[in-house]
């Protein structure tokens, strides 16, 4: 019930709150609740501190309505960006380097040297070598050395998975590369999401960044041949590099296409006799086996083509014998190994032992169908999908299979994905167990289909599913079945906002449809889902689809279609949420990139000014989210010409990203909440200093985010304490704790408590802050909001009036900010039953919106169905009809936008749809917070 429910639970909570790589996370409810909030958590400390993606900066916020940490779009402005892909990426390369045998590479690192040296303009460097070569753990090393060696380098790389998989996916490639380079630059543009554009503009953007770095890029590119495609999307490299960038590409020697070998090229030789024995003696120790000399002999006879000289095969002979060892059966598998002539033939002997240490035929069929199913599938297969497919496997069997294809380099782990280790694990298995047909392969994809369709029908869509099914489908070639699975809006969306755009593209063309038609089948399936929404948690999730349909409508290029959808996702969160959320300016940023696109300027401006707004002061002027404003009114004022406007904009946001990325230590940092955590041991023996009653209230905030608030109320007290102690009870910054714990009591509805810290809060902003100042305002409002939730209207009333005053004074009589203050003091008085007093307030909201924003606006039709209201329940029905058809009029144009038609020239959000009833019990008011 939200109390602690003994002293010894109190002291463990104070415990935990204070050790620095302990997280505790404070649930009652079901158990599916309580793994559902864990996986959030554990999933954000990989983002933070594996990842090392900045979460949301925290300084000098108010609390007020909680909200998401920052997603991962926000490192990348407005790019939408996946975890996985990168995460898969860390993990490629780290397995990559993992080998501690370097085969000689010495000679090899010399070459690659001279390159980076060399004078410009150079072509890519290719490193050619057979299957299993070497090619990986060369660059990877050679990476590591780099990095050490010269610090000023900046070093980009992406190893290539097995074909097909998402990490050969050429524009997902080009997308990370940009990414990673506009990261290291603080250039945050918009980019498209258009594959045939990403793949033309990356030269572009790789001449513009590159003149900003300080030292020279270098591009590593493993296993390039592997992309799909990859002469055709990769042209960029045929081109002139600019002076300080260097391209390495590794490829296969059967592979590698014809244009590319006049490159400068890198031959991997096959392993020498010295290199072979020290690969299999090393295997053979860390096994305590010692070979005698007859056996050495043996295996230097056989290793001395260049199939048997072949890194990977010398590796994998290694440890078939070690493992031989151990048995104490070596000269009998050494007589098998000399028959394998290639690493395919010896992989197939190393299944072909493992099946032999099985117990029982069933292990060897569950053996079988875990490889094929991996083998069929997309990105790999998990352990708990796993046990889900076969509910007759243990986890204790399905640990011991792990166990043994892992050590024998069969199997690897990626992203949690069990996947096959190297190309020729997986063209073995097919050899082996499908080489019966596409009837087996067909048997396979279809257990993989019918388990991802379970789970949508359990509404669960998670990026597995969303990865594995219609890629699944594609494969069967089920167009029916693809095409059913797009319109599922959560698989879509959950596509799109990990930035699979080409993916989810070539599924649509796959079944047939053309933008437009796409674009009318998501409509109506959004208007069909949002029939059965009902729960404020719903409409906030209905908001999001709306969105992520304008998003997607824009990159297609479909800008009039793009802002029906949009225009609905603001109004939503407007009334759902608060006028001054912060996804508020999230839906207004968008709209206004639809109006930048489609050359409609002034509407842009004015959207991006009230996001600017809100993003201040809900954030405080100096946080990133707000320098993401500040570049897109800079980009816009650039567009038409206005260059010093813009030219200031642009410093002022510089300063913010740098301030920002010294805060952090270096732009690639780690996150708000390891750095705190950190300094936690510190503070709780250090002295009482404002920065310390700052970083306090800060981890409150930040625990109160992640919906600790047992331990953000422990945070945000002491930071109280700190500050009445260092600066007085009637410094502005105590104000600041004040408000935090006010909205904290608030949230666990302890709302007299709420109540008297507001209005404390209150009183020292009033005497020390400007009339005007934006947290006074917020002050208001929020103590304003909890009057009304109380039911003390008399109370609410003069901070309502107030915040009329404040906004007048801020922006102007005439700023819509004005109008949307006026109807929160009109809603009021209707629920204090002063109609009569609500109706010119009505009235003059009703000509502010229609000036700022054109007659036929949804504000201007929600205000119109209040006054009609009101009209009608005066007696004046006459008005009150002529009001409400004036209304429908605004609602009914939106079924021109959604057949694809442009808005009103006069409109500056283009027509849009009007609330829902589910939104509230009367459809003409709407009674929420505002």
């Amino acid at each position: 019930d939200g109390r602690v429910s003994s002293v010894a639970v109190q002291q463990l909570i104070e415990q935990i709150s204070y050790m620095n790589k302990t997280k505790m996370i404070d649930h009652v409810g079901d158990v599916e609740e309580g793994a559902y909030e864990i996986y959030n958590c554990v999933e954000k400390i990989i983002k933070q501190d594996i990842l090392g993606y900045e979460m949301t900066e925290l300084e000098g916020k108010d609390l007020g309505n909680k909200e998401e940490s920052t997603a991962p779009e926000e490192v990348f402005g407005d790019v939408l960006w996946d975890a996985h892909d990168e995460q898969e990426q860390m993990e490629a390369f780290q397995q990559a380097s993992s080998s501690t045998c370097e085969l000689g590479f010495e000679k090899y690192f010399e070459r690659l040297n001279d390159l980076v040296a060399a004078p410009a303009p150079i072509p890519p460097l290719l490193v050619s070598g057979g299957p299993g070569s070497g090619k990986s753990l060369l660059l990877s090393k050679w990476i590591q050395l780099q990095q050490k060696r010269s610090p000023s380098s900046l070093i980009l790389y992406h190893f290539v998975g097995r074909p097909r998989s998402t990490s050969s996916e050429s524009s997902l490639i080009i997308k990370r590369l940009t990414l990673k380079l506009m990261q290291h630059s603080w250039l945050m543009s918009p980019l498209t999401l258009d594959p045939a554009k990403l793949l033309e503009e990356f030269p572009r953007w790789l001449e513009k960044l590159s003149a900003r770095h300080q030292g020279s890029i270098i591009i590593v590119i493993d296993s390039i041949d592997q992309i799909q495609q990859a002469e055709k999307h990769m042209k960029w490299l045929i081109d002139p590099l600019p002076v300080n960038v260097r391209v390495i590409v590794s490829v296969n020697v059967e592979t590698c296409p014809q244009a590319w070998r006049l490159w400068p090229t890198l031959h991997l030789d096959p392993l020498n006799s010295k290199d072979v024995k020290s690969l299999i003696t090393e295997e053979c120790n860390s096994a305590n086996i010692k070979l005698t000399k007859e056996q050495e002999k043996k295996l230097e006879r056989h290793c001395r083509s260049a199939t048997t000289c072949n890194a990977l095969y010398v590796t994998l002979l290694g440890k078939t014998i070690a493992c031989a060892g151990n048995r104490g059966n070596i000269d009998e598998t050494l007589q098998q190994c000399l028959q394998c002539q290639d690493t395919v033939s010896l992989y197939r002997l190393v299944l072909r032992l493992i099946q032999e240490s099985l117990q029982s035929d069933k292990e060897k069929g569950l053996l079988r169908e875990i490889l094929c199913v991996i083998g069929v599938s997309h990105n790999g297969v998990s352990e708990a999908e796993l046990l889900e497919l076969y509910p007759e496997l243990s986890s204790a069997v399905l640990a011991s299979f792990i166990y043994s294809l892992h050590k024998m380099c069969l199997l690897t782990y990626g992203c949690g994905l069990l996947k096959f280790q190297h190309l020729q694990a997986w063209e073995m298995v097919r050899l082996e167990y499908m080489e019966e047909g596409e009837g087996v392969i067909s048997t396979y994809r279809q257990k993989l289909v019918e388990y991802f369709t379970m789970q949508l029908s359990r509404d669960r869509v998670t990026w597995r599913s969303a990865d594995e099914l219609p890629w699944l489908f594609q494969q069967q070639g089920d167009k029916q079945k693809l095409h059913k699975c797009l319109l599922n809006l959560f698989v879509s969306q959950n596509l799109y906002k990990r930035g699979h755009f080409a993916e989810l593209l070539s599924y649509w063309q796959l079944v047939g449809k053309d933008k437009s038609s796409m674009a009318a089948e998501y409509f109506d399936s959004l208007k069909a889902y949002e029939k059965s929404c009902e729960g404020e948690e719903s409409i906030v999730c209905l908001a999001d689809l709306y969105e992520t349909l304008g998003r997607f409508l824009k990159d297609l290029g479909l800008l009039s279609q793009a802002v029906a959808p949009l225009q609905r996702s603001l109004e939503i969160r407007e009334t759902a949420l608060d006028p001054d959320h912060p996804r508020v300016a999230q839906s207004l940023h968008q709209l206004a990139g639809v109006y930048v696109q489609w050359k409609k300027f002034g509407s842009a401006e004015q959207l991006y000014k009230q996001a600017l707004e809100i993003s201040e002061n809900a954030y405080g002027a100096e946080h990133p989210r707000v320098a993401r404003e500040l570049d897109a009114l800079a980009t816009l004022y650039q567009k038409q010409n206005k260059y010093e406007q813009a030219e200031q904009l642009r410093k002022k946001s510089f300063r913010i990203r740098q301030k920002a990325a010294r805060r952090k230590g270096s732009l690639r940092g780690f996150a708000l909440l390891r750095q705190r955590a950190l300094q936690l041991e510190e503070l709780t023996l250090g002295k009482d200093t404002p920065d310390n009653a700052r970083t306090l209230n800060e981890l409150g905030v930040l625990y109160y985010l992640q919906n600790n608030l047992e331990t953000a109320e422990l945070f945000l007290k002491r930071s109280l304490e700190m500050r009445d102690r260092v600066l007085g009870p009637e410094h502005p910054d105590c104000a600041q704790s004040l408000n935090n714990l006010a909205a904290l009591y608030n949230e666990k509805k302890h709302y007299d408590k709420a109540e008297e810290l507001y209005e404390r809060a209150l009183d020292i902003r009033r005497r020390a802050l400007a009339p005007d100042h934006p947290s006074l305002a917020y002050t208001v409002k929020h103590l304003a909001v909890l009057y009304k939730k109380m039911g003390k209207l008399e109370k609410a009333f003069p901070l309502y009036e107030l915040a009329v005053e404040i906004r007048q004074k801020s922006f102007g009589p005439k700023h819509p900010s004005v109008a949307t203050a006026l109807v929160n003091l009109a809603v009021l008085y209707c629920q204090m039953k002063k109609q009569m007093e609500a109706l010119p307030l009505y009235e003059r909201a009703l000509k502010i919106y229609e000036d700022s924003f054109g007659h036929m606006h949804p504000r201007v039709g929600e205000t119109l169905k209040n006054l009609a209201v009101l009209s009608y329940e005066g007696g004046d029905f006459a008005r009150a009809a002529e009001l409400y058809k004036r209304a429908m009029e605004i609602k009914e144009a939106e079924t021109l936008l959604v057949g694809g038609k442009a808005a009103s020239r006069n409109s500056l959000s283009g027509d849009a749809f009007s609330l829902k009833s589910t939104l509230s019990p009367n459809i003409f008011l709407d009674p929420g917070q505002r």
